[in-house]
C-alpha cells in the first residue's frame, strides 16, 4: 500500500474483529514512527500499548468511573463555533443514521457513545501522554504529527484505528490505573485492531471541506 492508499482508506473505526494483533507488528509500526517530524527534536510523545488481560482491567475501571470534572484539557470548543458545529452535527448524522439510530434515540445514542471505553473491541489500545511542560502549541503539533503517522503505518500492515480524544475525559482514572504521575498529561487513545467490515458504522460516507475553501495558491 503506498502513501495515498494509506490516507485514503484511513477512517476511524468503531467496530473490530475479535482478532489478536501480534506484539512485533506492533513493535515495527511504533519503531517506524520514531521518524515523525518533531520541532526542535523535543519528541514530546510517549505512550503506553495495552491488550489482553491488562487492557479489560484498565476497561473495567473506566466502565466503573465517571469523567473528570473538571477535564485537564477541552477537546470539544470548537464545536461553539458555527461551521465546526455544523461539521460535527454533519458527521454524528451519518454515522448514527448508519446505526439505524434516530435524534430522538438519546440513551441508544449515549450507549454506542460508552463503547469508546471499551475502544469499540479493539484488541490493542495504544494510550499517548506526555509532560506538561510539554503541552505549548509547537508540542501538540508533534505529537498530532505522531499520531497520525501511526495511523498510516498501520493501513500499511493491513491494520486500522480509531483515534480517541474521548479517552481524556478520563485522564486522572487513566494515569491512576497506569501509575503514571501527575506531571504527565493523558491526551488520547489509539484503537488499533481489523476493521469488522460488515459492520455498517464503518462505511458510512465521511464529508471533508472542498480543498478550495481551505486553501489559497499564490503565484503558480
Amino acid at each position: 500500500m503506498n502513501v495515498a492508499e494509506a490516507v485514503a482508506t484511513r477512517r476511524s473505526i468503531r467496530a473490530f474483529q475479535n482478532k489478536p494483533v501480534p506484539l512485533e507488528t506492533i513493535r515495527r509500526v511504533l519503531d517506524q514512527a520514531r521518524m515523525a517530524p518533531s520541532g526542535c527534536n523535543f519528541q514530546p510523545w510517549e505512550a503506553v500499548v495495552l491488550t489482553g488481560e491488562p487492557l479489560k482491567a484498565l476497561q473495567e475501571v473506566l466502565l466503573a468511573s465517571e469523567p473528570d470534572s473538571p477535564m485537564e484539557y477541552d477537546f470539544s470548543a470548537p464545536g461553539e463555533v458555527e461551521k465546526y458545529k455544523a461539521r460535527l452535527q454533519a458527521v454524528g448524522a451519518a454515522m448514527y443514521g448508519a446505526l439505524a439510530i434516530g435524534r430522538d434515540q438519546s440513551e441508544d445514542r449515549m450507549n454506542f457513545a460508552r463503547n469508546n471505553m471499551i475502544s469499540f473491541g479493539a484488541p490493542v489500545l495504544l494510550l499517548c501522554h506526555f509532560p506538561k511542560a510539554c503541552t505549548k502549541e509547537a508540542q501538540w503539533s508533534d505529537v498530532g504529527m505522531w499520531l497520525q503517522t501511526i495511523m498510516l503505518l498501520l493501513r500499511g500492515e493491513g491494520l486500522d484505528s480509531c483515534p480517541q480524544e474521548y479517552m481524556g475525559m478520563y485522564g486522572r482514572t487513566i494515569k491512576a490505573h497506569l501509575g503514571l504521575d501527575e506531571g504527565q498529561l493523558l491526551f488520547c487513545g489509539i484503537a488499533i485492531g481489523w476493521r469488522d467490515e460488515e459492520d455498517p458504522v464503518n462505511g458510512f460516507a465521511r464529508e471533508r471541506v472542498p480543498l478550495d475553501e481551505q486553501v489559497q495558491f499564490l503565484g503558480f
